[in-house]
């Protein structure tokens, strides 16, 4: 299989496709660019589409560049937003930032992974070169955006800070002189950002190249920490495995062809096997479960967090339980949000209110139903979150 066909395999489109082909039959080795803003501690399987294919390019000998947005967490990228980020502080961004690079590394290869930073070029702007950046587009082109669009229309508010990630974050790809720039397809406006920046200051313009989002496990909205939907690529193996298996029969044919690049042909055959063989999905589930772990995690780590979950929710042997130290709570009341959250099971309070009126959160097997239930746990209680999450307190 050649280059373009290989790299082009699970993208959502390749702009300009020409351009793109010619760049690969230089004979050049490119730089290939993927940023990540530090908004959150933990990258997640969302992000591991775009990384994959970052390895991919790696694989084939290009420079591979990971560019942590340090400078643009600050803003926060207003992709797909209805609404403004609340600015996070520079304790933040360092203490998030700090946990990328081990985690890029369970799918790049370390030792030909480039890490930038784009605080490098960003905080040397001077006001100057600021006006200069700001001259080179328009306002009328920054809000044919269709989130900026949308939310003018629905009368919120959008912070001038916001119109100008698209510019920063195209400024980078001139930093870096970018031959390709990887991203979401809710990107898709910031990438040509950067081919158009290019172009300004004289450089040969990126390809760019957009790959489908992955819906997080609401099956609604994209995979996003802030969402509470997300698989961390730093969570336990067994964890990862039980969230996975909390999918909908509906949102696993998704997963497996996002992150596990089927084909049309092999989803129609597995939904066949269903139909006319009898096959139970959660046999189609666990083996796609098996082999995300395996890919993003370990081969061992997807055999153990198979074997558990079969114990732990086939066979109902609690023994193999996660064992959690809860030492802060034990025979004193507390409020069951705090609980759960202490256990990391939430993201936030109102996640954690979604699972209990939803019925998704039990203890030692009965559905808690107060929201304001407050508890004082004990050695041996199961705490039961959502389908596939189980906690033993110590």
């Amino acid at each position: 299989m050649d280059q373009f066909t290989a790299l082009k395999a699970g993208t959502a489109q390749i702009i300009p496709e020409e351009e793109f082909k010619k760049k690969l039959t230089s004979g050049k080795k490119l730089r290939i660019k993927l940023g990540a803003d530090p908004t959150a501690p933990d990258l997640h399987l969302g992000h591991a589409v775009a990384l994959s294919k970052l390895r991919q390019f790696q694989d084939l000998g290009h420079e591979v560049i990971f560019l942590i947005g340090d400078f643009t967490a600050r803003i926060g990228d207003p992709s797909g937003r209805s609404k403004t980020r609340p600015p996070l502080t520079d304790e933040q961004i360092m203490a998030n930032t700090q946990t990328y690079f081990a985690q890029v590394s369970k799918i790049l290869d370390p030792a030909k992974t480039v890490v930038r930073y784009n605080s490098e070029w960003s905080d040397k702007l001077s006001a100057r070169d600021f006006v200069a950046l700001c001259s080179k587009t328009t306002l009328a082109r920054l809000i044919e955006r269709e989130d900026f669009a949308n939310r003018m229309a629905a009368h919120q508010p959008i912070g001038f800070h916001e119109l100008l990630y698209p510019l920063l974050q195209g400024y980078d790809s001139v930093a870096l002189e970018a031959d390709v720039e990887l991203g979401g397809t809710d990107q898709t406006f910031n990438l040509l950002m950067g081919r158009f920046l290019q172009e300004q200051w004289g450089q040969d313009p990126q390809a760019v190249m957009t790959l489908p989002l992955l819906e997080g496990l609401d099956g609604v909205q994209k995979m996003s920490k802030s969402y509470g939907n997300a698989i961390g690529l730093a969570e336990p193996a067994d964890q990862a495995y039980g969230k996975l298996m909390s999918l909908s029969d509906d949102l696993m044919w998704r997963y497996y062809e996002v992150l596990l690049h089927a084909t049309e042909q092999d989803i129609k055959k597995m939904k066949e096997s269903i139909a006319m063989q009898g096959v139970n999905p959660m046999d189609l589930k666990k083996k796609m479960a098996h082999q995300v772990i395996a890919r993003f995690w370990s081969p061992q780590e997807a055999q153990q967090a198979q074997e558990m979950f079969e114990e732990l929710f086939q066979k109902k042997d609690y023994s193999h339980a996660q064992e959690v130290s809860c030492e802060p709570f034990l025979g004193k009341e507390a409020w069951i949000v705090d609980i759960l959250k202490f256990l990391k099971a939430v993201e936030s309070t109102s996640d954690a209110r979604r699972l209990i009126e939803a019925g998704a959160v039990a203890l030692d097997d009965k559905k808690v139903t107060d929201f304001k239930m407050q508890l004082a746990l004990e050695p041996g209680m199961l705490i039961k979150v959502g389908k596939h999450r189980f906690y033993k307190v110590e």
